[in-house]
């Protein structure tokens, strides 16, 4: 009797769920997804629309059991354009239930180039500086050469709509849990769930641990080259992207070559806001750790050579993706003065 009890309690949160028709949607096409909830259940379902970085309510309306279209419920959607992604979570009367959809605007991309830091003119000099188009040009009016608004209009195509989803890393030293931020960097976000769905993070080594920069202040634990030799990737590269995340502990930011646009599968987790901190705006931040802080500080203990490679390196077994916990539930980020102290691998200096 107690388990036939146990599971009518669990059966709602794991039949309750909204799930897009499919991932992309056309500006001004009708958004169907399904709302799907027990048939037993008399709850009254509403869907309620996030905004994904602030958690901010944007707008809610009441719902039906089946097929529902989001762009009738909300028509902001297509009515106002909307430049940010939001999260659209279900409730069964007054609780959350499943995990929320991700709404991501398809726009015109913000390229990133280097140039001359005074003149910023686009330069591969040794000395070059990466920019965003969008501060290029208000760097440019500021000095009164203002670009044309033809060369970088940015336009609104649609939605990618797909259920939130967390990545789970298995180490060999244990097990890291990231919460995808694609608020932050909704492209280099959803390459990342694509090549964990793909199974692309399997027995890969961490090839570069850097437990701390010159002065001492934690830096970064570097992954992602099947070849392990630090030179390798997917076979493909996807641009640069301006991301609002911070580098802070337990942050998964994309490695790169000099090229901004040269990302591609290879990530780091940031050590310390202290020692990352001045990537931000240079390399694209798009997950947190949300569990193994201490699993991320034992890799950072590892023995390594002169050129921070790992003498016995750890690796990643394997990786996949969860869905995401509804919105109430969601885990705090790590962090770091919270973190278990590792008791073995001490680093040998």
């Amino acid at each position: 009797m107690l388990a036939m009890l146990l599971l009518a309690g669990i059966t709602p949160r794991l039949q309750a769920q909204l799930t897009p028709e499919r991932l992309y949607f056309g500006v001004g096409q009708r958004l169907v997804v399904m709302v799907g909830m027990p048939e037993e259940s008399t709850a009254e379902p509403s869907i309620v629309l996030y905004k994904a970085g602030s958690l901010e309510e944007v707008s809610r309306a009441p719902a039906a059991r089946g097929r529902c279209d989001l762009s009738s419920l909300f028509p902001m959607l297509w009515g106002e354009k909307p430049r940010e992604v939001m999260l659209a979570q279900l409730y069964l009367d007054d609780r959350a239930y499943g995990a929320p959809l991700v709404l991501q605007p398809l726009v015109t991309p913000n390229p990133a180039v280097r140039v001359d830091p005074k003149s910023l003119a686009v330069s591969e000099a040794q000395d070059a500086e990466v920019i965003f188009d969008d501060d290029r040009r208000e760097s440019l009016k500021a000095q009164g050469r203002p670009m044309s608004e033809e060369d970088s209009e940015r336009v609104f195509s649609g939605l990618r709509v797909y259920i939130e989803q967390e990545a789970v890393v298995q180490t060999s030293m244990g097990e890291i849990a990231f919460r995808m931020r694609p608020d932050a960097a909704p492209n280099t976000a959803y390459n990342f769930m694509h090549l964990v769905q793909g199974g692309f993070y399997t027995n890969i080594i961490f090839h570069r641990v850097v437990a701390q920069l010159a002065d001492g202040r934690p830096f970064v634990i570097q992954v992602g080259d099947p070849s392990g030799t630090g030179s390798g990737g997917p076979g493909y590269a996807i641009d640069l992207e301006k991301s609002t995340l911070p580098h802070d502990f337990g942050v998964l930011s994309m490695a790169r070559a000099a090229d901004p646009d040269t990302n591609g599968s290879q990530v780091f987790v940031c050590l310390s806001k202290e020692g990352t901190s001045f990537l931000d705006g240079r390399y694209t931040s798009f997950a947190q750790a949300i569990s193994g802080a201490d699993v991320i500080l034992k890799i950072a203990q590892v023995a390594v050579d002169g050129n921070d490679r790992p003498f016995d390196p750890p690796m990643i077994r394997r990786a996949f993706l969860r869905d995401a916990p509804p919105i109430p539930e969601r885990a705090l980020p790590v962090r770091r003065d919270a973190a278990s102290a590792p008791t073995s691998n001490e680093p040998d200096r």
